[in-house]
């Protein structure tokens, strides 16, 4: 891991500290160029941690500060997603398969962070989460069940679960996702849990989002991945 400071960052509003990592892509082509944005006073945009596909890792800000990479949205009911959270920019597309290299990257920045702050997995969740239908980082090509595997974020089990289609959206909204209209709401969650799935929202989605709820709900205890 290397240092490579950006001055894009500030104090955490309100005294929090991180209880959610959140998961982008650069939508650049090289490492330099996401850096060197990322970096730029008059970007006024940045990250913690700056992945390469190589799995090298940058530190941008410091973890303990704000750095300026969520924008609009809000996850489990709160907003200002900046102060509550940790930032990572991987270097890819979206179009793109994640390099193996650069996922066992992130792990080993995910698994400090999470050590760090007492963050459990389920508050590893992708910029397409906390800000439906206005973004799509880190899209279809991530591995989110690999990281699942390792016990650095979480993945529905739909064994012996049969709900009703109708209860998706509550469901959904217990596990965390905003408050917004049911078609944007389960593009995010296919996004991350079905990707190739098409049509309109049926039972898979809402036993996927009532094991979510159940296990992982803001007022549920906490369980393991």
């Amino acid at each position: 891991m290397s240092a490579a400071p950006s001055p894009n960052f500030g104090e955490r509003r309100g005294g929090v500290m991180p209880s959610l990592i959140v998961i982008h892509y650069t939508a650049m082509r090289t490492c330099a160029e996401a850096r060197a944005r990322l970096c730029d006073p008059a970007a006024e945009v940045s990250a913690h941690w700056l992945i390469d596909r190589d799995g090298g890792a940058d530190a941008l800000v410091p973890e303990a500060m704000r750095a300026w990479h969520a924008g609009a949205g809000e996850w489990a009911g709160q907003g200002d997603v900046n102060s509550r959270s940790i930032g990572i920019e991987l270097v890819n597309d979206g179009a793109q398969p994640f390099a193996a290299a650069q996922m066992a990257g992130l792990e080993q920045v995910l698994r400090g962070a999470l050590g760090r702050w007492g963050i459990p997995p389920q508050g590893v969740i992708a910029h397409s989460d906390m800000a439906p239908g206005r973004k799509t980082d880190p899209g279809a090509r991530f591995d989110w069940l690999r990281l699942a595997r390792a016990g650095l974020s979480v993945w529905p089990d739909v064994s012996g679960i049969a709900v009703s289609p109708g209860g998706f959206l509550g469901s959904a909204r217990r596990f965390g996702y905003p408050d917004v209209a049911e078609p944007i709401l389960l593009a995010a969650f296919r996004l991350r849990f079905r990707p190739a799935a098409r049509g309109p929202q049926g039972e898979v989605d809402a036993a996927m989002a009532f094991d979510l709820a159940r296990r992982f709900a803001v007022d549920a205890p906490a369980h393991p991945a």
